[in-house]
């Protein structure tokens, strides 16, 4: 059991993200003027519904812009579309059977439409957390379209928040994809020749190269600039060196990628004829890929829904905290799941202890509660890269700050819920895991091998377009 449910590196810290800044400021940049406008109106308990369209500036960051830009359009789409479901559900009823039913389904058809369109981090958590509180927030019918309009102007500001740093870098994300892939390149030929083993090595190149083709077939369909082309043909070599790394000299793929990451001039190296070029698989149809994650949505549907009962049970006022725990946890197999309980876990209650120390200093006025939100924010996502227990430090009292918008509450109460509802969340939701496997991703694991483990345990609880699979999602509440 111990092989299988591992405790050891799952709290080890990796290294953070090349571009960990981006997301946390971005995230700064899309909360702050809607926040702060909110308390110089007087109205910061609007707060919760600029939040939710605010944190769609998390997504999409490793997208070129073209891609992005309809990346995120969807995203904010998808946030209004669970927003305006809750509402319209706690303003018919006020039954918390029938909300934590609702939140559980909301989770379920998130989970499941995140993962079938490979949305990436921070993938379903956040759209849960913000549909699963909206439940339980009293709404009466007439006050619903102001709220998402209120969602929908800061999503709109999102957008162009995330948008803006193209005006400077039109093709920043495929040029750091590509200099990415050819210092993986560079790197395995190096461990070839020094004759360590390569495996480590290969994989993350396999990664690194796979990614940046994704990166430059979003350009399918519109006419390829001369920046692409050049990108595409630095990315053979990455191919080529993958291929034959005992034939590579590392030293021009280590140029190249210098090179390639500024805003200069692209590299041009000579065609190379008679290579094909390793084209990025299209995904098969929505609706096969929906049907094929059947499994997954009625595991992450039961966990949450009795992680939310269990909470009712023991008598807690938000059980919407146990239920988005639970949501949190379902990765593409039970050791990665059992690995994500165990990082929640310690970083909720590492973050509990630090919003106790945090709360004196909200306390102070509703421009240092703010403050502290934007602080915090930042924080997230410049640590969740490097570990996800590591950012849930900043996330929890984060989200503990966020429910004192409406006015300040007792502290003791907060962090007594919020960390019943952790372990809650986390122990329930780990039992339907075990309950509901998923037997076609954990089939494809077992036969992936140690190479695909040995290219991917290092960077367990990092971004998946970057690394592994399903793992580490940005900012969740």
């Amino acid at each position: 059991m111990s092989s299988r449910l591992p405790l050891a590196g799952v709290l080890r810290l990796g290294r953070p993200s090349d571009i960990w800044f981006k997301p946390a400021l971005s995230v700064v940049a899309a909360v702050a003027p809607p926040n702060l406008a909110l308390v110089a109106l007087g109205r910061l308990d609007l707060a919760m519904y600029t939040m939710a369209g605010s944190l769609c500036a998390l997504y999409a960051h490793n997208r070129p812009y073209a891609a992005r830009a309809r990346a995120l359009a969807w995203v904010i789409l998808g946030m209004l579309g669970g927003l305006a479901t809750a509402l319209l559900t706690a303003s018919l009823t006020r039954s918390a059977v029938v909300l934590v039913a609702v939140g559980a389904v909301l989770a379920a058809v998130q989970k499941v439409l995140c993962d079938a369109t490979r949305v990436g981090p921070p993938g379903n958590v956040v759209l849960t957390f913000i549909s699963s509180a909206a439940l339980f927030v009293p709404q009466s019918p007439d006050r619903i379209p102001g709220h998402l309009g209120l969602a929908a102007a800061a999503g709109a500001w999102a957008w162009l928040v995330a948008m803006a740093p193209g005006l400077l870098r039109p093709h920043g994300p495929e040029r750091r994809a590509t200099a990415a892939a050819l210092n993986a390149a560079a790197a395995h030929a190096e461990a070839h020749v020094r004759g360590e083993d390569t495996a480590g090595t290969h994989g993350t190149a396999v990664i690194a190269v796979r990614a940046a083709r994704q990166a430059l077939s979003s350009t399918t369909g519109t006419q390829l600039t001369a920046t692409h082309r050049a990108l595409e043909r630095l990315v053979v070599r990455a191919e080529v060196a993958l291929a034959a790394p005992s034939d590579t000299d590392p030293a021009p793929l280590r140029d190249w990628a210098r090179q390639v990451r500024g805003n200069r001039p692209v590299p041009e190296v000579p065609h190379l004829t008679g290579l094909r070029s390793e084209l990025t698989p299209r995904p098969g149809p929505l609706w096969h890929r929906l049907h094929s994650l059947a499994p997954l949505a009625l595991r992450t549907a039961l966990g949450c829904a009795l992680a939310g009962y269990a909470s009712l049970a023991l008598g807690i006022g938000r059980p919407y905290w146990a239920l988005v725990t639970a949501a949190s946890l379902y990765q593409a197999d039970l050791a990665l799941t059992w690995g994500r309980g165990v990082q929640r876990v310690v970083g909720n209650l590492l973050g509990v202890l630090f919003f106790a120390a945090l709360v004196p200093l909200a306390h102070t006025g509703e421009v240092a509660l703010v403050l502290c939100c934007l602080a915090l924010n930042f924080g997230a996502e410049a640590l969740i890269g490097r570990n996800y227990w590591l950012g849930s430090v900043c996330v929890t009292p984060m989200a503990l700050l966020i429910t004192e918008f409406a006015g300040f509450q007792q502290p003791g109460p907060l962090i007594a819920e919020r960390v019943v509802d952790t372990l809650v969340g986390a122990l329930v939701g780990l039992a339907a895991a075990v309950v509901v496997p998923h037997r076609k991703r954990v089939v494809r694991a077992e036969r992936a091998g140690p190479r695909t483990l040995a290219a991917t345990g290092s960077s367990r609880g990092r971004h998946p377009d970057q690394r592994t699979g399903n793992t580490t999602e940005g900012v969740r509440p």
